[in-house]
């Protein structure tokens, strides 16, 4: 039965991004750099909740429970390289807001569609060279013990954690991907709305104030929902043995479906161009 709301969050999280992406192409007025990057996430969430939910429900559904190595690596692969360029694009949506809220005139020539075209790329880039060391050091390891794993889908550590080799090389560079991808761009994206902050609360119009925060309300909304499972989950790999394996096991499930499900819903609503566009 848990199968019907996952099918459900995932229909909604497809329709959601793709209505998202239509609309930012079909209409010229959205192709500013908030909206680009609006896109790229849309895109980057059909990605990984493509990549783990029609698996799962094979699973629930099928008995589907089996699955050759090289596509447990390509699921691998896919779904945390988005994650990786889901936390990216977020930062850089977060440098977006900073820009033009503290410094306003500079937005246009700072983040012009070139730029944020390279952005995107390089994004991207980063995300496919950091995971691909993953792939390429599993490669290596020998599979001698169960071939088990306890998730619905092939996560790092679940698969390095079937391997009968030494794995330190593996763990070590899982905390270092962690630490670049996890810790960095939530330090920054911090310090990107302290300053924002900082500059909203000198305003002295509290209408002012007001609408400046809400222009922020949605990309924080997004940056939560994102982050406090990614946090969760890389908490309790590493210091959580007492958790209950089917709470984590569900929360890793639910950070797959959640953002994607909500992330549209959020934007078009809150985004007053999209909103117009939509109704």
């Amino acid at each position: 039965w848990i199968a019907f709301p996952f099918c459900i969050m995932y229909a909604i999280a497809v329709l959601g991004n793709i209505t998202l992406l239509l609309i930012i192409k079909a209409e010229p007025s959205l192709h500013e750099p908030m909206c680009l990057f609006l896109a790229m996430l849309a895109f980057t969430e059909l990605v990984l909740s493509t990549s783990t939910l029609p698996k799962m429900l094979g699973i629930f559904w099928l008995g589907a429970g089996e699955t050759g190595f090289f596509s447990c690596l390509a699921q691998l692969f896919f779904t945390h390289t988005f994650s990786s360029v889901e936390s990216c694009v977020l930062l850089a949506m977060a440098l977006d807001r900073y820009i033009a809220i503290c410094h306003p005139l500079r937005h246009s020539s700072v983040l012009s569609v070139p730029v944020v075209v390279a952005l995107k790329t390089l994004v991207l880039v980063h995300g496919v060279l950091l995971v691909s060391l993953f792939c390429f050091l599993l490669c290596r390891m020998p599979f001698c013990q169960h071939h088990v794993i306890s998730h619905s889908y092939c996560e790092h550590m679940a698969v390095v954690q079937l391997a009968c080799g030494d794995i330190r090389v593996n763990v070590i560079y899982g905390l270092f991907m962690a630490f670049i991808v996890i810790w960095s761009d939530m330090n920054l994206i911090s310090v990107s709305y302290t300053m924002i902050l900082w500059v909203v609360m000198r305003l002295t119009s509290a209408e002012a104030r007001l609408k400046t925060f809400n222009t922020c309300a949605s990309h924080v909304c997004v940056i939560l929902t994102f982050y406090v499972p990614a946090l969760f989950m890389l908490l309790t790999h590493r210091f959580g043995q007492s958790i209950p394996p089917h709470v984590h096991i569900m929360v890793t499930n639910l950070y797959l479906l959640v953002a994607p499900m909500l992330n549209p819903i959020v934007y078009g609503v809150r985004t007053e161009k999209v909103w117009d566009r939509i109704v």
